[in-house]
């Protein structure tokens, strides 16, 4: 079952993160452009080509110390057929080495396209997981569920993002409480359908690291749930902003960090030590870093409460 794998891989890695593989071209190496636009034109190609390159590195030098990757398909759909070819290229490679895939595809759609959603990404056998959107009703999430069992996938339900802006419909009061928090009793609900031996379910919620007191009421309306957790680094949350979102044996969350690790090599803490030839090394010290930062507010917290 998709709960138990993902957290016995957190467990072996002594881990809760997961790196997202959001690409953004200006952002590639140069010498990695040189190297594909020589090959294939400086062209939608030779950018797929590049971006492939790019998360290959990345995925050589994170995975063993990371437990899954999670791969935005807005980078690659903006390419047409090559880069949406690169998209499942990505999520193949990573899964040669060990990695576990989330797809973010946050499809949110009438229940006959839900269920071709449904086959697209969860009946593929590189991904693990999908990100969907709720907000237009239960219905539109019960054709995932299916495949959810049969396939041993998982699915993460938007509940409270990490944008400003989610505010705006998601902590709209209700006669039943803000809207975030009926969304969240409806994943309770559905979360139960899914559980595995070690107690979570594979249908989680995606809950924003930006959030701080939000995550906190949301772990205790979801207790088996997995949080999916966006927001850190890039976003602005801390590691000591993130512990709401894990259950009292510190498991039960995954942290994304996308931009602060596949660009370490630009930020001001690592360019003075890596150059664009060693983007991946960089990376590789971001993940290592935010792990311990995440271990460590865990641990204190866990002092604290004792």
């Amino acid at each position: 079952m998709f709960s138990d794998k993902l957290i016995n891989a957190i467990k072996s890695k002594n881990n809760p993160t997961v790196v997202g593989l959001d690409p953004r071209i200006e952002s590639i190496p140069e010498f990695i452009k040189e190297i594909t636009f020589k090959k294939y034109g400086n062209n939608v190609k030779g950018i797929s080509e590049a971006i492939y390159y790019f998360n290959k590195g990345i995925i050589d030098s994170i995975f063993d110390v990371v437990p899954a990757v999670k791969i935005q398909v807005a980078f690659y759909e903006v390419y047409g057929p090559d880069g949406f070819d690169i998209f499942f290229k990505t999520a193949e490679y990573a899964k040669e080495k060990g990695l576990m895939v989330i797809a973010d595809v946050k499809r949110g759609d009438i229940a006959d396209v839900a269920e071709m959603y449904s086959k697209a990404y969860l009946q593929n056998e590189y991904i693990d997981a999908i990100t969907v959107n709720p907000y237009m009703g239960e219905d539109t999430i019960t054709p995932y569920i299916h495949d959810v069992i049969e396939h041993e996938k998982g699915l993460f339900i938007l509940v409270k993002t990490s944008n400003k802006g989610s505010y705006t419909i998601q902590n709209l009061e209700t006669e039943n409480g803000t809207v975030y928090e009926n969304v969240a009793n409806m994943v309770n609900k559905i979360s139960n359908l899914v559980k595995g031996k070690l107690g979570y379910s594979s249908i989680g919620a995606v809950v924003g690291a930006t959030h701080k007191e939000e995550a906190k009421i949301l772990r205790e309306k979801m207790p088996s749930a997995i949080f999916l957790v966006p927001g850190y680094g890039a976003q602005g949350a801390t590691a000591e902003d993130v512990t709401n979102c894990f259950d009292e044996n510190n498991l039960g969350a995954i942290v994304n960090s996308s931009r602060k690790v596949i660009f370490a090599y630009k930020s001001q803490y690592w360019k003075d030590v890596y150059s664009e030839y060693e983007y991946a090394q960089a990376a590789r010290s971001e993940v290592v870093l935010m792990r311990g930062m995440i271990n460590n507010a865990l641990l204190k917290r866990k002092y604290i409460a004792c």
